[in-house]
């Protein structure tokens, strides 16, 4: 008889686990993005770094379940399969565009336990109380491929191969339904540092619209801005990774 799958390992991944390390990082993917998109980023860090990522439904391993159109559902979910490791040591999130929503609601949920993250890394994504009119989740197949192509984030190899392509796109559509309909509180707010990160060329994300994270921190509140478009953290890779190295070495100096 099989033992049933626990919420982490249905969630997480982790490709260069490192359990003992002294930082422990959790990446959250964007719209149409899967946990290996921070393949690279563990790479990285490890093993200095335990970097965690998280699968959401609808996708490779989990292709087979249907996606979730609700960001406050999805960070329910992820909440519970990071609890464990939140009582082992604080967590630092990155989120990007979608991800950066994930995760600043799942830090609320888990302030809420005692067991919040130590900082927010918020990329490409404009601040919770900034809402724009979108509609791609209502668009026809051809029209979400349009717009992935213009956001190009999505891995060559799937855009290029029509099948997977075609059997990926109800999850996609999934993540933008829960992406474009997410409205939260205009006070909402988490009580760790968050930093905003995002490209000088990002169409879907203004300077305005990033600084604005500000309103939604009790604690302190940085801006990077790199250059490049909505996925500048593809072409500026390593400066990205100096940020986050940055960030746990000062962590490890006070420690």
């Amino acid at each position: 008889m099989s033992s049933p799958i626990s919420a982490q390992d249905l969630w997480i991944r982790a490709f260069h686990p490192a359990p003992q390390a002294p930082h422990r990082l959790v990446c959250f993917p964007h719209a149409g993005g899967s946990a290996s998109f921070y393949f690279p980023v563990s790479a990285g860090l490890a093993p200095e770094v335990d970097v965690l990522a998280v699968q959401y439904p609808g996708r490779q391993d989990r292709r087979a379940e249907p996606g979730i159109v609700d960001i406050g559902v999805m960070a329910d979910r992820v909440a519970e399969a990071l609890l464990p490791y939140a009582a082992r040591s604080p967590l630092t999130f990155f989120g990007h565009s979608m991800g950066a929503c994930v995760a600043f609601e799942v830090a609320r949920r888990l302030e809420r336990t005692g067991r919040g993250p130590a900082h927010i890394f918020a990329s490409g994504r404009r601040a919770p109380s900034s809402c724009r009119d979108e509609d791609v989740h209502l668009r026809d197949d051809d029209g979400i491929i349009a717009e992935m192509r213009a956001m190009s984030g999505t891995d060559a190899r799937v855009l290029g191969d029509e099948e997977l392509l075609r059997m990926v796109l109800p999850a996609i559509r999934s993540d933008y339904r829960a992406v474009e309909t997410y409205r939260a509180d205009p006070d909402a707010s988490v009580n760790c540092p968050v930093t905003a990160l995002i490209g000088d060329d990002d169409p879907w994300t203004t300077h305005d619209e990033a600084r604005a994270w500000e309103k939604h921190t009790t604690g302190p509140f940085g801006l990077t801005v790199f250059s490049g478009g909505h996925f500048y953290l593809s072409s500026r890779a390593d400066e990205v990774m100096a940020v986050l190295k940055e960030h746990f070495d000062t962590r490890g100096a006070t420690r």
